[in-house]
């Protein structure tokens, strides 16, 4: 049985079956695995962090904005650990302290002050006058005043983000599981209501929707290949929609290739419908160049009928992470390849 590369598409009694068993060998999920990104950090910086508070605040007895700022000072780490404490992300950090401070700190101001800490997590700096520092000030204010108060509503069908472990009665809740630890069942409860490495993959979630992307990159630029990659919503004359690369340019195409990790499904299928668009635009312009769909995760493998869809809009050129490597040698883009 040839590979879908080498079928004729043409053929009406094609038999499409085999070739979507072959694509779909190649899918696998992707979500178990994460690019660590940049503003990455390892538990023993963390650890650090938490260390370098807990010894400012006196094993957590002294809690007040004076003790966690000079932890902070110290060590940058340390507001991401107090941070998580409060169990809180920046944006809900950012807009608890423009409620309670008198200083505005906004959603954007909140995660680049965050991700400037975890690029620069154990390089101390005394805090200045200057508005990210002022900021920073009030996010430790706020912080603080919410930590001590705990939570505290009474109402039996409202859950307070607080009512955790370690802050349901303030600072009385926090110094025992300082001292004593928590128990294991109550590690992975607070897990299952919090989901892991949640802000994490928040993060970097660019990081993941390019990982098609950047190993379609390092294949053209390994060939020494020209080519065009579009930016997001970008306009390009002649499409209802930009495709994600263009070989060479928009101006004399050999071919264009559309992108996309997903683990839905219903992406998958809007993926598909996108392509199915390209290949129509091209046979009304009555040009011949590649329409080419490259393609990772278990979102891809849910319908079969939409792989046949995509496999024969695309004449076969479908390409997996595993198959990367096959992407010039099956396609136009080798009439460009310089080695």
């Amino acid at each position: 049985m040839p590979s879908r590369f080498e079928v004729n598409y043409r053929v009406p009694t094609i038999i499409y079956d085999p070739l979507i068993d072959e694509v779909f060998s190649e899918l696998t999920s992707s979500f178990l695995e994460m690019p660590r990104g940049n503003g990455f950090i390892d538990y023993s910086v963390f650890e650090q962090g938490y260390q370098t508070l807990k010894r400012s605040t006196n094993a957590f007895e002294d809690v007040t904005a004076e003790t966690v700022e000079l932890a902070v000072v110290t060590t940058p780490i340390s507001l991401i650990v107090f941070r998580a404490i409060l169990g809180f992300t920046p944006p809900e950090w950012a807009y608890i302290t423009t409620e309670m401070t008198d200083v505005i700190v906004s959603q954007g101001a909140a995660r680049s002050i965050d991700r400037k800490v975890r690029l620069q997590p154990l390089t101390s700096r005394p805090l200045t006058n200057s508005l990210t520092d002022q900021r920073i000030r009030a996010l430790i204010s706020a912080g603080v005043q919410t930590l001590v108060t705990g939570a505290d509503t009474e109402v039996p069908t409202i859950f307070h983000r607080l009512d955790k472990v370690d802050t349901r009665e303030g600072l009385q809740s926090l110094q025992p599981i300082a001292d004593l630890g928590v128990p294991y069942p109550v590690v992975l409860y607070e897990r299952f209501l919090g989901r892991p490495f949640a802000s994490h993959r928040d993060s970097v979630s660019e990081l993941v929707g390019e990982v098609v992307e950047s190993a379609i990159k390092d294949v053209l630029n390994a060939a020494k290949v020209s080519f065009r990659e579009t930016k997001r919503a970008e306009r390009i004359n002649g499409f209802d929609q930009a495709p994600d690369f263009i070989i060479p340019d928009e101006f004399n195409p050999v071919a264009l290739i559309e992108a996309k990790l997903t683990e839905d499904d219903g992406t998958a299928r809007d993926k598909v419908t996108r392509v199915q668009r390209l290949r129509t635009l091209r046979d009304e312009s009555g040009q011949n160049y590649d329409v080419i769909a490259c393609i990772a995760g278990r979102g891809f493998k849910v319908r079969r009928e939409d792989m046949r869809r995509l496999l024969q809009a695309t004449d076969g050129k479908v390409f997996t992470l595993s198959t990367m490597h096959l992407l010039i040698e099956n396609t136009r883009i080798r009439e460009y390849r310089v080695r």
